[in-house]
């Protein structure tokens, strides 16, 4: 589950998202200003940008992985540049990325793209998946399923996509998530299923 906070009413209808009203001390503009401030602690880390070797990936869990390529031991996915984007923050079954519009993201109707929200989407629900990976297993998305119940303007300074696992068994797993705003706008909500399956091993 996720938790969104500001002055708005989630519109998702029927989901399991925590709204808080108050209680958190925080305003829609200290919360952009703290998301803000922990992109650029994430960002500093960023090297190289790339893809891990399968060498590198031996005799991790899916979860250390992760955690390496947030500490910047593991190159950036050049994708996270062309439409940025990129990881914020994972634990076990749990993944949060942060991305901004900008006009290059736009449709011809003015607003963000749809791939765009798909695209952050489905990296927080994959990712989720991934932190929850034994050594030696891995995944691939079989199905996304995306729902976008409100536009996104370039009058919305930053949004997070957070994915969390549903389950997790040997052959599949499912996991869900929310596309969001520092104000507690819900943008989209999507869903995965995916195949588990064994990493191939290293040729010596």
């Amino acid at each position: 589950r996720i938790v969104l906070v500001g002055n708005s009413k989630c519109i998702c209808n029927n989901c399991s998202c925590i709204i808080k009203f108050s209680g958190t001390g925080m305003t829609a503009e200290e919360m952009l200003k703290q998301w803000q401030d922990e992109e650029a602690t994430v960002r500093a880390r960023i090297g190289a940008r790339g893809v891990a070797t399968v060498e590198q990936l031996q005799g991790l869990t899916g979860l250390e992985q992760m955690q390496r390529l947030l500490s910047g031991d593991f190159p950036a996915p050049p994708i996270s540049e062309t439409m940025d984007f990129g990881l914020l923050s994972v634990e076990f079954g749990r993944a949060i990325f942060q991305g901004k519009p900008s006009t290059k993201l736009l449709n011809p109707m003015g607003t963000v793209h749809g791939g765009w929200y798909a695209t952050l989407l489905d990296s927080a629900v994959g990712c989720a998946v991934h932190t929850a990976m034994p050594v030696g297993r891995a995944y691939t998305t079989l199905e996304l399923k995306l729902n976008i119940v409100r536009g996104i303007s370039l009058k919305v300074p930053l949004v997070r996509a957070e994915g969390y696992t549903v389950h997790v068994g040997r052959q599949t797993a499912t996991a869900e998530g929310r596309l969001y705003g520092a104000d507690g706008t819900l943008y989209a909500h999507a869903s995965t299923t995916c195949l588990v399956f064994e990493m191939p091993s290293v040729k010596r």
